[in-house]
């Protein structure tokens, strides 16, 4: 957070009172504009790739990062106090792994264990750290402090990360991100269509989704309430 606000006095930029959550979107709104204009070139790249990819290859490309990602999923989901679901997410790497050919084929899916998704940005919601001020970063978009503080942790345990071999583990990470930027290529056309102002679109569904996310779509009255007066 004190890293955050140095950052945002660095930048010069004012602060506007729109939205409670977000107080540096002056900031905000600078670093989403940096963020089109990576986009620019990230964005033909994944519609290369989504052009090009066979439907067969884009699924084993997601299966692959997807089974990566239940790990982290199941401790998580411990760490939760959701032991039947981190069960379940170890059957599933367990399973993909092997019977999947290291995940390329979801196995488990097709035998009914249902895929979940967790990171710590979430763990640490479920166990009551607040939220903070909203933050929108280059490359990795929009996050509230908590989820920053929470997508750093999931990055740090991240296995494709701690690959030592330099080449091996860039050429995955920049695979693994051409992948996810090309499954979100149809979200692209709905948002601009839909927003007016596509910063306050997508910080506001941003907010939205973590909240429906950390109580797993089952929102206490109170968080209503407040969502509404919004």
């Amino acid at each position: 957070m004190a890293c955050a606000a140095a950052i945002f006095a660095a930048s010069g930029c004012a602060t506007t009172a729109n939205n409670p959550k977000d107080p540096f979107e002056g900031f905000n709104r600078a670093m989403f504009a940096v963020n089109e204009g990576l986009d620019l070139v990230v964005k033909p790249v994944a519609q290369g790739y989504d052009a090009a990819a066979p439907l067969p290859v884009k699924v084993v490309v997601g299966n692959f990062f997807g089974n990566i990602w239940d790990v982290w999923t199941a401790v998580n989901n411990l760490l939760q106090g959701k032991g039947q679901q981190a069960v379940s997410d170890v059957g599933r790497v367990l399973i993909n792994t092997t019977a999947g050919i290291g995940g390329a084929f979801d196995v488990a899916g097709e035998m009914g264990l249902t895929k979940h998704s967790e990171d710590f940005g979430q763990t640490m919601g479920k166990w009551g750290v607040g939220d903070g001020p909203y933050f929108y970063w280059p490359i990795i978009g929009p996050r509230t402090t908590r989820d920053t503080f929470g997508w750093m942790l999931d990055t740090y345990f991240d296995p494709v990360w701690r690959i030592d071999d330099i080449g091996l583990r860039n050429s995955l990470v920049a695979t693994r991100y051409i992948s996810v930027r090309a499954s979100l290529l149809p979200a692209d056309k709905v948002v601009e269509e839909a927003a007016f102002d596509k910063y306050d679109y997508i910080r506001n569904a941003y907010l939205q989704h973590r909240r429906s996310e950390i109580f797993d779509g089952e929102l206490p009255h109170e968080a209503v309430d407040e969502e509404s007066s919004q």
